[in-house]
């Protein structure tokens, strides 16, 4: 049976991952900090073997890589990795001894759009220290895959959704009291012309990405592939859809930027102009045509199972 380790598979993407590969007849592990449940029960996990690491200490003992490398993989899955380090001390431990190594990477290794949707082939132009990272460990991946057979493929999501947390607002930030806003037909203020894109992915089509890949192993290794909805949306549709969700007609009004941002807190500032500054807007083609990738979620079908999931405990409320 081939054996499958999951680095931070009880997060966001694992959730959905880790039943599906079980379900494919995979022995799984997962390597997780602590003993965090999944966000959504499955009786898969009961198959599941749990390993706690702490990946951080670790890695500053230098010991990480191999702890990994002693469970004995044939494919590792690494969702939590952020540092260029980290990803070189992981890869140097697991070199010939893995049939494929699979990292989670972002739409952020890309800067500002520039034409739109955005492929895979663009030069990169990452900025903030994620964005830069992740592009570095991207870089290096690839030179890995490409020059020294290191069985690396790279999946790219967007902004992750899915019940059980918050996800990116109308408005470009986490505060879910947005969602509560147009729920209850008031007017949200939006910077600029609110025509700044975002781009989500629900979960589980994240989780489809890495089955995918694992599948079609000679299409996948030394690749990277976008891994988002269809299509992005802009702040200004995103928001007139949630508010036909609740049956209001959007009350919308718009400040440019500079005066948008001496209303809201220092760090709802710094989120919004995260994402704006990006407005990120990315192409499935090569992750269809390679892996035949097919989203099940549209931006609004997965972030509406979030909104739902908020509505239901109570943390958007709509009168």
């Amino acid at each position: 049976m081939t054996r499958v380790i999951v680095i931070g598979g009880s997060g966001h993407v694992g959730t959905y991952l880790v039943p599906r590969l079980v379900a494919a007849g995979f022995e799984v592990v997962n390597v997780a900090r602590g003993q965090r449940e999944a966000y959504k029960p499955n009786a898969a996990w009961s198959q599941v073997e749990t390993v706690t690491l702490d990946r951080e200490a670790e890695d500053r003992a230098g010991t990480f890589g191999a702890k990994i490398s002693d469970l004995r993989p044939d494919i590792v899955i690494d969702m939590i990795c952020f540092t260029l380090p980290s990803a070189q001390l992981l890869v140097d431990a697991l070199r010939g001894r893995v049939e494929h190594f699979l990292h989670t990477g972002t739409i952020w290794v890309h800067g500002p759009s520039v034409a739109v949707p955005t492929p895979e082939t663009v030069a990169r132009r990452p900025f903030g220290e994620y964005g830069t990272q992740k592009a570095a460990i991207e870089a290096y991946l690839m030179h890995e895959a490409q020059r020294n057979d290191f069985p690396a493929t790279i999946v790219h999501p967007g902004h992750i959704v899915g019940p059980g947390w918050a996800p990116l607002n109308p408005a470009g930030h986490f505060d879910p009291a947005v969602f509560s806003t147009l729920a209850q037909g008031k007017e949200l203020v939006l910077p600029n012309f609110g025509l700044e894109t975002v781009h989500h992915v629900h979960a589980d089509d994240v989780a489809q990405m890495f089955m995918k890949a694992i599948g079609n192993w000679s299409m996948a290794v030394g690749e990277a592939f976008h891994t988002v909805s269809s299509q992005a949306v802009t702040l200004r549709g995103y928001a007139e859809t949630v508010s036909s969700w609740f049956g209001h007609e959007a009350k919308l009004a718009y400040l440019p930027w500079d005066q948008w941002k001496q209303v809201h807190s220092a760090e709802i500032v710094e989120q919004t102009l995260d994402h704006i500054s990006r407005s990120p807007n990315c192409s499935i083609d090569k992750a269809k045509r390679h892996l035949d990738y097919q989203p099940r979620y549209s931006s609004f079908e997965a972030v509406r199972e979030s909104v739902d999931w908020l509505v239901a405990k109570g943390i958007v409320t709509t009168s």
